[in-house]
């Protein structure tokens, strides 16, 4: 289902990335990896550098995801930092960003996702910060069955964008992805919002069909 409209990348576990990226060779699906070190370069064992990724054939890299904030401590500049050796590296970012159930229970939903933004923004500087992809994912959301509806998603985005652009970020060349329990199902309704991109895609992509479902709904509403 190749479509020049819809870029997919597909972002396995460090173990796979080799026999993933081999099968990939040659096709239209591009290879990411789930994180990466903030080191670009030393004596850092255990870490997984920039140049390693691209060894493997990696053009995309996820940091900030919200496992990593929540389990290992990830703040606001160590992801902002990952970014950066991601983007002097050659490597596209997609930084992750969003709220816990309670933030958005307690009203402080964009106050968390704002200085998520500002915080990157703030170390990358303007130009940089354009380049980025930008992932929504709300962690009441995440593997739960939950999604948010798609006017609250496109809420979401259009704070986002709106919050870059505050920055002076050219935030409308920046792709906002969607990432909280997508599914073949759910996806139309989120793509057709305007300031949806895309989807960062959990659970889901591990059952090819729906994965598919998901690859085709964005390739119907980019014809």
């Amino acid at each position: 289902m190749q479509d020049a409209a819809v870029e997919v990348v597909v972002c396995p576990p460090y173990p796979y990335l080799g026999q993933v990226g081999q099968a990939l060779e040659g096709s239209w699906v591009a290879l990411g990896a789930q994180n990466l070190s903030s080191f670009s370069a030393g004596a850092y064992t255990g870490e997984v550098g920039a140049s390693m990724l691209l060894d493997l054939g990696c053009a995309w890299v996820i940091v900030g995801h919200s496992e990593r904030r929540s389990l290992f401590g990830e703040d606001d500049e160590a992801v902002a930092i990952k970014a950066q050796v991601a983007l002097e590296a050659g490597l596209n970012p997609i930084v992750c960003v969003g709220e816990t159930l309670q933030q958005r229970e307690e009203g402080r939903a964009e106050e968390v996702v704002g200085k998520q933004i500002d915080g990157v923004v703030s170390i990358l500087g303007l130009d940089c910060a354009a380049k980025l992809t930008v992932a929504y994912e709300p962690v009441w959301a995440i593997g739960t069955g939950r999604v948010a509806s798609p006017e609250q998603a496109q809420a979401m985005h259009r704070f986002i964008r709106s919050r870059l652009e505050l920055a002076g970020v050219a935030a409308a060349g920046v792709r906002i992805l969607y990432g909280g329990s997508v599914t073949a199902e759910n996806a139309p309704s989120l793509f057709v919002q305007p300031d949806i991109d895309g989807a960062l895609v959990g659970g889901a992509s591990l059952v090819a069909p729906g994965f598919l479902g998901i690859c085709r709904a964005a390739s119907s509403v980019a014809a």
